[in-house]
């Protein structure tokens, strides 16, 4: 896709030559223009047929006063980058049909402050992003996918002295909307195709492509690491288990590096405490954390900070099978805290426990792991925000505010003490569940129990990697969040 910023000429928009000029017009007062939109705009809102309320859309075909053939108005709740995105993918929905291949797109709103910086790199962001997810198809194992969108180029339009902080916030979107991209390809893939294996191979791709070092180890060499908990969740499974080691070097190697830790479950059937039939499919996206570390370095290899970065993937199915763990079990894992397997369906703690303990060897200065881990966080949060848990303030802050900066959310939850009462076992160090309630909190107080050398955060992304239903499908989120992380630990 070509993006790039877009300075009109002294015809203003009217002049703009695209295929399609899309207006965001943004809050509840029609904005002041120029003579063609003004007339327009005041008709359109006179006759019923476009309101200044957020998602609303009206398509105008051969506009009176345009060298643009197609008009699209979209309405803004108010002119800050979430409502521009939003406003946006309605227009971008509008389009999807026709033949446009250039849109040009600019923004409007009433305020005078708001006119004096309407657009700055966090809208452009924003754009680079939501065109990206607009013009996404799946069709790696779908030939018959329908032709995707026309769409080739997409053009900002704004002030001559904001076209430097456009670009830089284009570069930005674009390399972000690329690790999401990969993310959700990867997420996509039936399990029977993105594989532990399938993952490794990912990995070396990205390294050969970016200069990145990486280590892809077997059962073997995971074994001698004395990870415990993470080759017994592989065991049911004739799938070979893959524990990735990605290494992004963009500072001195005096410089501590940021971890990132991805839950990478190729496929979860439960084991032998085995899920109901129906959804399970969608178990296929339980390595989501695993693709959203893939996404990251994806987006580090585009922009290439400077700071040190180092991503560990622990990748395996959970199948029921003659070798599989039981409920009952108890397992001992890398840091040689042992831990009682009552449900093997809780078994992406088990995998990033160990990954977690290795990652004491890097010394780092922050270690973050990202995991679709408990069903309960979707009932807490639902799909908008990814659960944040962490004991750190200074870190837990710099987490919202990387999610807020990337219109990629999380909200941090609590982790009193008291929680940790329920992991509690008569034959083992911990047991590897809890009660039902507050679900998500014991998942996080049972990793905390691995993490003591350094500073850590959790990301339970169940509710916000993918979406079910008609719209079935990857988000690739949380890339946005850890790539705005990572770049203001950079800074």
């Amino acid at each position: 896709m070509d993006l790039r910023s877009l300075v009109p000429g002294t015809t203003g928009l009217a002049g703009v030559a695209a295929d399609a000029l899309v207006l965001v017009v943004a809050g509840s007062e029609a904005p002041t223009l120029e003579s063609p939109l003004a007339a327009l705009l005041s008709e359109s809102l006179k006759a019923g047929d476009f309101e200044l309320k957020p998602a609303r859309t009206l398509y105008l075909h051969r506009p009176v006063g345009l060298k643009a053939p197609r008009l699209v108005l979209a309405a803004a709740a108010d002119a800050s980058p979430k409502a521009f995105k939003a406003a946006l993918a309605a227009a971008l929905s509008a389009l999807k049909p026709l033949g446009v291949r250039h849109a040009a797109v600019a923004l409007a709103a009433k305020a005078p402050q708001e006119g004096a910086a309407l657009i700055d790199e966090r809208h452009a962001e924003a754009l680079a992003t939501v065109v990206a997810e607009a013009t996404y198809l799946y069709r790696q194992t779908k030939p018959s996918a329908p032709e995707g969108s026309k769409l080739q180029k997409v053009s900002l339009v704004c002030d001559k002295t904001a076209g430097n902080v456009v670009k830089k916030g284009l570069v930005r979107g674009q390399a972000i909307a690329a690790g999401v991209t990969l993310a959700r390809e990867c997420a996509n893939l039936p399990g029977n195709h993105c594989t532990p294996t399938y993952l490794g191979e990912q990995a070396q791709a990205l390294a050969a492509q970016y200069g990145f070092k990486v280590e892809v180890l077997g059962r073997k060499e995971v074994e001698k690491l004395g990870m415990g908990a993470f080759v017994a969740v592989a065991k049911g499974s004739e799938e070979p288990l893959r524990f990735i080691v990605l290494r992004y070097e963009g500072a001195p190697r005096t410089s501590a590096p940021l971890v990132l830790v991805g839950k990478g479950i190729t496929f979860d059937s439960g084991g032998i405490s085995i899920k109901p039939a129906a959804e399970m499919d969608e178990m296929k996206y339980d390595m989501s954390g695993a693709a959203s570390v893939l996404g990251t370095f994806r987006a580090l290899g585009e922009l290439a900070p400077k700071v040190n970065v180092v991503g560990l993937i622990a990748a395996c199915e959970n199948l029921p099978g003659g070798r599989a763990n039981k409920p009952g079990d108890v397992l001992r894992s890398m840091s040689g805290q042992t831990i009682e397997v009552l449900n093997t369906d809780a078994e992406g703690r088990l995998v990033l426990c160990d990954a977690l303990t290795y990652a004491e060897r890097f010394k780092p200065a922050a270690v973050v792991d990202i995991a679709t881990l408990t069903g309960a966080c979707v009932i807490a949060l639902g799909a908008q925000r990814s659960g944040l848990f962490c004991p750190d303030e200074d870190l837990a802050a710099r987490l919202l505010q990387a999610g807020d900066a990337a219109l990629d959310p999380a909200w941090r939850m609590p982790m009193d003490e008291e929680y940790d009462e329920a992991l509690k076992s008569n034959f083992a160090d911990m047991a590897n569940v809890g009660p039902r309630g507050g679900g998500a909190i014991t998942a996080a107080m049972f990793l905390k129990r691995f993490t003591k050398a350094y500073r850590w955060a959790h990301l339970d992304i169940a509710g916000t990697a993918w979406k079910g239903g008609a719209a079935k499908g990857a988000t690739g989120r949380p890339v946005p969040l850890l790539t705005h992380f990572v770049l203001a630990h950079a800074r």
